[in-house]
C-alpha cells in the first residue's frame, strides 16, 4: 500500500511540476507577444506620423515644381499605399516603396534651388529626417521583440504548447531585398 501512495505521490507531483512549467511558459509566450504588439504599436504611430507628413511635402513641391506630376504622383500612391498596409510584412513593402519614391522627391528638388531655399519645405525635410530616425529605432525594437518571441515559441518545450495555445511566428518590419535594391538605386532627374 506504501508503494502506491509513493507512486501515486510521484505522479502527482511530476504533473504538478509539468503544470507549473507550462503556465510559466505560457506567461512568458504571452508577455513576449504583448512586447511585441506594443513595439508595432510604437512603430505605427511613428508611421502615421510619417504618412501625415507627406501631403504637406508634396504640396509644398507642387507649388515649384506641379509640372513634375509624375514623381508627385507616385509619392502620393506609396504613401497611400503605406498608410492602408496591414502587418508588419505589408508595411515593410509599402514602406520601402514610399522611402523610394520620397528620394525620388528629393533628388528632384535638386533641380530647384527656390526650393531648396524655402522656410517650409527645409522645414518639412528636416521633420522627416526626424521621424526616420525615430522609424529605424522604433523598427528595431520591434524586430528584436519579433526575434525574442520566434525564438521563445520555438525552443523545447514552450514549441510543444505554442500552437496548442494559438502562439504564431511573426514577420520582422524589413525592407525585401528587391525594394531595397530599388531605394538603393540612384535617382534619375529629368529637366
Amino acid at each position: 500500500m506504501t508503494a502506491v501512495l509513493i507512486i501515486l505521490g510521484v505522479i502527482i507531483g511530476l504533473v504538478l511540476i509539468i503544470a507549473v512549467i507550462a503556465i510559466a511558459l505560457y506567461n512568458r509566450m504571452v508577455a513576449l507577444r504583448q512586447t511585441t504588439n506594443q513595439a508595432w504599436s510604437d512603430v505605427d504611430v511613428q508611421l502615421k506620423q510619417r504618412h501625415d507628413l507627406v501631403p504637406n511635402l508634396v504640396e509644398t513641391v507642387k507649388g515649384y515644381a506641379g509640372h513634375e506630376k509624375s514623381t508627385l504622383d507616385a509619392v502620393v500612391r506609396a504613401r497611400n499605399a503605406a498608410v492602408s498596409a496591414q502587418g508588419p510584412e505589408a508595411a515593410g513593402v509599402a514602406e520601402g516603396q514610399l522611402n523610394g519614391a520620397l528620394r525620388h522627391l528629393f533628388a528632384l528638388t535638386e533641380a530647384y534651388p527656390d526650393l531648396k531655399a524655402n522656410t517650409g519645405f527645409l522645414q518639412l525635410q528636416g521633420e522627416l529626417s526626424n521621424l526616420e530616425t525615430k522609424i529605424a529605432a522604433a523598427r528595431r525594437f520591434f524586430n528584436n521583440a519579433v526575434a525574442e518571441f520566434n525564438t521563445a515559441i520555438e525552443q523545447f518545450p514552450a514549441v510543444l504548447l505554442a500552437g496548442m495555445f494559438g502562439f504564431r511566428h511573426r514577420g520582422f518590419f524589413e525592407v525585401k531585398e528587391e525594394e531595397r535594391a530599388a531605394i538603393e538605386a540612384a535617382p534619375t532627374v529629368k529637366f
